[in-house]
Parts: C-alpha cells; sequence; structure tokens
C-alpha cells in the first residue's frame, strides 16, 4: 500500500514541513487541492449534499503546480499531486504547461488530479459556463494527452481550438499520469474511460464498496468498448479513519492502491504524528 498526505487539511504555514517530512519518512505522495478564486457571494457556494456554504472568501489559495514546483526543490522522492485540479477552468495549453513544468523540476514526480468542481460561483466569476465544465474537462484531458506526447498538435474540438502547435518541453515520465477525482457517475466514467487512475472522497471500508463496484462496472465497459486501452491503473481513496495496520489488507483486497491519510488532528502535530503513522504502519524511506 502507498500512503499520501493531504495537505489542503493542513494550515499552509505547516507545507513545508509535513512535505518535507512526509519525503523523509517513506510516504509515497503529498497532495494539494485548489480553488481560482472565492466569491464574496455565497449563494452559490452551498456544497453538495448539505445546507451550509463550502467555501469561506477569506481562505488563502494558492496555485497547486507552482507551490509543488517549490515543494519539488525541497524533497527528493515523495510524488507531488493535485486533489483535485479544476483543469478546465483554463486552456489546457495553461495547465498542460504547468504540470509538465512541475514532472520537468521534480525528476518526474507529478501526478495531475482533475475535477469538473461543483462551485459554481468561481466558474462564473472566470467567464466559463458551469454547466459544460465535464464536457470541457474531457476534451481538455484529451488535447493534454496528445500535448505530451505527439510532435505537433493541432486540435479543433466543440471547446477548444487552435492550429498546430509545438509543445515541448514534454513531461519525464512518459506517461504522466492523470487521475479522476469525484464520485457522480460522470466522474467514475471519466476515470474509466480518459484516466489513469481515480481520486475518491473521503471513506470507510464500509462506505467504499458502492464507489469501487460503479467504478469497476465502468472499466469492465469500457474495456469491452475498447476505450480503456492497456494503461496502468490505480486507486486512490482519502481514508481519515483508520484503526490500525491490520485493516490495511482489507483495502488492498478491495483494489485499493493508495491511501491518503490523516494522522493528525491539529496542524501543529501533524509532523510528530506522521512520524509515529510511518513507526506503526513500517514505512521507509
Amino acid at each position: 500500500m502507498r500512503f499520501g498526505v493531504p495537505l489542503g487539511l493542513l494550515h499552509p504555514d505547516a507545507w513545508k514541513d509535513v512535505a518535507v517530512a512526509a519525503d523523509e519518512l517513506g510516504f509515497e505522495s503529498v497532495w494539494l487541492p485548489e480553488h481560482l478564486v472565492f466569491t464574496t457571494d455565497l449563494s452559490l457556494a452551498v456544497y453538495p449534499g448539505t445546507d451550509k456554504p463550502g467555501i469561506s472568501p477569506a481562505t488563502p489559495l494558492f496555485d497547486a503546480p507552482a507551490y509543488l514546483c517549490w515543494l519539488a526543490g525541497l524533497t527528493s522522492r515523495v510524488m507531488l499531486g493535485t486533489a483535485v485540479h479544476l483543469y478546465a477552468l483554463r486552456h489546457p495549453f495553461v495547465s498542460a504547461r504547468a504540470f509538465a513544468t512541475l514532472d520537468r523540476v521534480s525528476g518526474g514526480r507529478a501526478i495531475c488530479g482533475v475535477g469538473a468542481g461543483w462551485y459554481e460561483g468561481e466558474w462564473l466569476a472566470a467567464g466559463v459556463d458551469f454547466a459544460t465544465r465535464g464536457a470541457r474537462l474531457d476534451e481538455a484531458i484529451e488535447v493534454t494527452r496528445r500535448l505530451w506526447s505527439e510532435p505537433a498538435v493541432a486540435h479543433a474540438g466543440r471547446f477548444y481550438d487552435f492550429p498546430e502547435v509545438a509543445f515541448e518541453p514534454k513531461p519525464v515520465q512518459a506517461r504522466l499520469p492523470i487521475l479522476a477525482g469525484g464520485e457522480s457517475g460522470a466522474a467514475l466514467r471519466r476515470a474509466a474511460r480518459l484516466c489513469d487512475g481515480w481520486i475518491s472522497m473521503p471513506h470507510s471500508l464500509t462506505s467504499v464498496r458502492g464507489p469501487l463496484g460503479r467504478l469497476a462496472a465502468l472499466r469492465d465497459e469500457a474495456a469491452r468498448d475498447g476505450n480503456s486501452g492497456d494503461r496502468p491503473f490505480s486507486v486512490t481513496v482519502h481514508a481519515y479513519e483508520l484503526t490500525g495496520p491490520a485493516e490495511i489488507p482489507h483495502w488492498e483486497r478491495l483494489g485499493v492502491d493508495r491511501m491518503i491519510v490523516r494522522p493528525w488532528h491539529r496542524s501543529r502535530e501533524a509532523v510528530t504524528a506522521l512520524t509515529a503513522f510511518a513507526a506503526e504502519y513500517g514505512l521507509r524511506p
């Protein structure tokens, strides 16, 4: 099992120290979320499934790939991922360039976690149609794959249209992984058909079985339709309530490859808690 660390659940002042500790302790990856902007009008910020806003306009926001580039210079082994990047809020040139740069400066340690997003106010402020965000993301992923692998690319699609362009340098990784986040039918289908893996919402052993079952069925369907290829596929689950190392084989039997864990209660305890977790779960640098 690979273990990741969710930096976004910490105060930003702790990100550097926690990322360096994760690298030294043998954690496989660190992860940052992102938003581009928050509006002060909270009428469009109610988080799905609740009756309360899911954002606070005063929250500090950072460019996740740029911040991860800085962390790349402070670490040597840990993978650097987004969970998740709102890829379709920008032209694919912008995000493809950001992640290719991250992969280059980190020596091949970038993971591009993407999502369609839930917060309508952000899309309206950016002047991008919220209703088409999923379709935009799917097309952007297809464009990005070509930019990262082909010597020259021209594209004429529903949302993006450009003449032949060169895109250099390519990422270090022969296939920089793009993982789809989210648990809607569209998100799971995107993971199964277009991506190299899936990132869940927070789950327990019991609650994760539903989305994993739906994902497996969609992957089987994609394989029958010839849309999955033979690419490696990883399953990443946010699991914040682990009971101990004996629980890990149960997750592995469900097909989970990576667990993003949060063994701390307060940011100032994070490094100590990660150190204890590494010892208990047998992590090695």
